[in-house]
């Protein structure tokens, strides 16, 4: 069997746990996903996983002796050994049943590699630019009381900091037409994202489109706010109206538990795919 004992981040490795809770959970459909396979599920073919470092030093992941291919038949090549191991650890947590919609890493490599959209950096930094017009936290209601007072202390804080630390402006409002974002502000972003790289960029796109917010995703990335704070102020109207209404636990539990799992798969992602060193550990297999 698969163990790495790489020294990585505290908070990507809990985030990588957090990704493997979800191996037992059942599949969520969302828009930004590539899927591993056309068969949401499938019987476990292979008993050890392996890394190798191949051509150009990218990173090849091994089931047994196979050499894992993407879903549009490329060889699969990560560009760094911790983005490997991480992939690694995946396929290794899956039991006699390999559930690939648990397998958030494994689909954004895929996605990274195959492009099916076919995008360059700069219109994959348009599109995620674009759910700033709509972002979650600049959108405020008028009312309850309660909801109001709520998304000024909660949503406040993380726009304030944002703006200090990027030295733009963004704003909220209540009206249907949200805030008007100044071109200059998107130009700061815009130059931002630049720094990243196309896996990268993948990474971080994904993380937007499951919050709905470029506010909350670069807090997250940026490491000023933790996957689960994150997660929490994205659904900040809804775990309002369910305090106030109730809900059906399971249900509940359910979404929260697999909105932070693809989202800490996303961040994971960003900050391994941004990894320039490679970890100098071995792998250890039984």
């Amino acid at each position: 069997m698969f163990r790495s004992f790489a020294r990585l981040d505290n908070r990507l490795r809990n985030a990588l746990l957090l990704c493997k809770m979800q191996r037992n959970r059942q599949p969520f459909k969302h828009a930004f996903k590539y899927s591993t396979s056309a068969a949401t599920e499938r019987k476990r073919f292979y008993q050890d996983v392996s890394i190798a470092q191949g051509e150009g030093g990218l990173y090849e992941i091994n089931l047994d002796r196979r050499k894992l291919k993407t879903p549009g038949g490329k060889l699969f090549t990560v560009p760094n050994e911790a983005l490997a191991i991480a992939v690694a650890t995946e396929w290794d947590a899956q039991k006699d049943t390999l559930k690939f919609y648990t397998m958030h890493l494994t689909t954004l490599c895929n996605t990274a590699l195959d492009n099916p959209t076919q995008r360059n950096e700069d219109q994959m930094i348009s599109a995620a630019l674009k759910f700033l017009e709509t972002d979650t936290v600049c959108y405020r209601v008028d009312e309850p009381y309660g909801l109001v007072e709520l998304q000024k202390n909660e949503w406040d804080p993380v726009l304030h900091w944002i703006e200090d630390r990027y030295n733009v402006v963004i704003g909220s409002s209540s009206s249907i037409m949200g805030p008007e974002i100044p071109e200059a502000t998107k130009d700061t972003f815009r130059q931002h994202l630049k720094s990243y790289n196309f896996w990268s960029l993948t990474g971080f796109e994904y993380v937007i489109t499951q919050l709905k917010s470029v506010v909350l995703s670069f807090g997250m990335i940026d490491r000023h706010l933790s996957v689960e704070q994150a997660v929490l102020l994205s659904r900040l109207e809804e775990e309002y109206q369910i305090q106030r209404w109730g809900n059906v636990e399971w249900a509940h539990d359910y979404d929260m538990y697999e909105l932070r799992a693809r989202t800490a798969a996303g961040a994971l992602f960003v900050h391994l795919s941004s990894e320039s060193s490679t970890i100098k550990h071995k792998l250890l297999q039984d």
